[in-house]
């Protein structure tokens, strides 16, 4: 007995010293493991603006094999995937998905909203501390400072030592500032106006760089300034409502909202470019522009991981002038299905077919348009909010004496003077209940909530855990309004976003490639999930701030 315990611990001796020294070898060669077996060369996120989920679903007999399906049938789709905060807008939406928490931490509470400190209107992305770069406009006074916590996009560049890049794409400032994040090696948004060319901020470079001046002086965007047919024939777009209706918008000098749209600025070759924003050709050059910086800028070349952002924002501009159901908004997003196969076919053949991820998103949702649901017997309504603001001032005059009492309303909440309230010895919480009950009576309001009450409570689901979301201690108002569903103070046309309501909520969440599993879940998934998922597939920090999870079903 004791000759064979001796050999046995011989053995598990010999055994304890051989089994570092293989993993150390396994190490030395480069063979660990998974993070580098998984780790992408490339990164694209792709964020569609005002992209509902059920896009997809709609329309996806129209697709063709390599766009929205190729993310479908061999990606990874969250099919119950939401904003988990309000207002559902394009700044706050952009910088969640890169930052992986809520405006309660980041800090971008709005596309633009009252600053406390400074007592004025500002600008998610607006920085007049910096000029701008590619135009002598103002357009590109911009910079990401007004977020307080880092991006997916900022870990990259930190744990690579600032070896890999980023680069930042949109038609809108904020669609490319906010991914970019404080580090990217650049952000370029469109200029349209006279000028019609891709243009960045000082706080990036003080000059273009080559390939994108070679881009510019192209002029490849005066192709776009074209007569906008459907991309099909329009008796087989059937998924959406007839094209000669009453709740569509109209293009300047249009007296129909109908197909063809063909209205002198979109064929004018020598000015008004913004008009390539509201259709899909302006996808079709953020496509462009994205396929000559992967080129420009060598991307996904190396072995160091490079990020690219881009961002598709004709979809916001088509939605806010057609509506969801339109035959409009059917045709950019087959044309979009068309451009994603462009970007795709591009990308298996310079990084590689298993050498990238990509995922895409939204940054919010939207409603049908309110006229047509009404006329469809759904309760909904076009709510003009002058005639609450007149009543509710009559009510501060004939309460406290004075309007004074409130400083700004913007974003659907109010904010106090709370030195006005001092003086006037009230208590800031009951002067917020008081206002909150008032409103709570006026037309088109279903909700209202107090600042008190999100500071002193732990909100876990419903619409009262997506406003303390959407509540930032330092930024936001004292008194915030939820509007009825299907209510909207938008005009007769079109359709839009910002409430906390499950229209503006329910995005897709699609990821695709290097690292990531062939499958779906209906489990409930929030935006705030999508950076933690690639800080795990890259095997980098995650951002600062951070309050999404993996979605660990998504990785291999």
């Amino acid at each position: 007995m004791h000759g064979k315990f001796l050999v046995t611990l011989v053995l598990i001796f010999s055994t304890l010293i051989f089994i570092p020294d293989a993993i150390a070898q396994r190490h030395s060669k480069g063979e660990d493991t998974d993070i580098l077996r998984t780790r992408p060369k490339l990164v694209v996120g792709i964020v569609v603006d005002q992209m509902r989920y059920d896009y997809i679903t709609r329309f996806y007999d129209h697709f063709g094999d390599d766009g929205f399906k190729r993310f479908i049938e061999k990606g990874f789709n969250c099919k119950n995937n939401h904003y988990n905060y309000a207002p559902t807008s394009t700044g706050p939406g952009h910088t969640s998905v890169y930052t992986g928490t809520t405006p309660a931490t980041h800090g971008v509470i709005g596309n633009n909203w009252y600053d406390k400190e400074s007592g004025e209107d500002v600008y998610c992305a607006g920085d007049d501390s910096y000029s701008s770069v590619g135009t002598t406009s103002d357009a590109g006074k911009m910079s990401p400072h007004r977020i307080n916590v880092t991006t997916i996009t900022d870990e990259l560049r930190l744990h690579t030592q600032m070896r890999g890049k980023t680069i930042a794409i949109a038609l809108k400032d904020r669609g490319a500032v906010l991914p970019g994040g404080h580090t990217a090696n650049a952000a370029y948004w469109f200029h349209g106006a006279d000028e019609g060319n891709w243009i960045t901020s000082s706080y990036y470079m003080k000059t273009l760089p080559k390939w994108v001046n070679d881009f510019n002086t192209s002029r490849k965007v005066e192709g776009y300034k074209k007569s906008w047919t459907t991309l099909k024939n329009i008796d087989d777009y059937l998924e959406s409502t007839a094209d000669d209706n009453a709740y569509e918008g109209l293009f300047d000098a249009e007296s129909k909202s109908t197909f063809p749209h063909s209205p002198p600025s979109l064929l004018n070759k020598k000015a008004d470019f913004d008009v390539i924003k509201s259709t899909p050709y302006g996808n079709s050059l953020t496509t462009d522009f994205a396929l000559a910086a992967i080129d420009g800028e060598s991307l996904g070349s190396d072995e160091v991981p490079d990020f690219l952002a881009v961002s598709f924002s004709s979809t916001d501009y088509v939605g806010h002038k057609f509506g969801v159901s339109s035959k409009e908004v059917e045709d950019t997003y087959l044309r979009l299905d068309q451009d994603l196969e462009r970007l795709f076919k591009a990308l298996d053949k310079k990084v590689g077919e298993n050498e990238y991820t990509v995922f895409l998103t939204a940054d919010h949702a939207a409603v049908e348009v309110p006229a047509y649901l009404k006329d469809q017997g759904i309760p909904a309504s076009n709510l003009k909010w002058e005639g609450n603001k007149a009543k509710f001032e009559q009510f501060l005059e004939f309460t406290y004496g004075t309007t004074d009492i409130v400083k700004n309303f913007s974003n659907f909440q109010y904010f106090l003077d709370h030195d006005v309230i001092k003086n006037l010895d009230l208590s800031v919480q009951e002067v917020q209940e008081t206002l909150a009950l008032e409103l709570l009576g006026y037309e088109g309001v279903d909700r209202t909530y107090t600042a008190y009450q999100l500071w002193q409570n732990d909100f876990t689901h419903g619409i009262p855990y997506i406003l303390q979301n959407g509540y930032n201690q330092k930024r936001s108002g004292d008194v915030m309004i939820v509007l009825k569903p299907g209510t909207a103070t938008s005009g007769l046309t079109g359709s839009t976003h910002g409430s906390p309501q499950v229209y503006d909520t329910h995005v897709p969440l699609l990821f695709y490639g290097k690292g990531i599993k062939k499958g779906s879940t209906v489990e409930r998934t929030e935006i705030v999930d999508a950076a933690p998922t690639i800080a795990v597939l890259l095997g980098i920090s995650f951002p600062s701030g951070t309050t999404g999870q993996p979605v660990a079903k998504a990785i291999e």
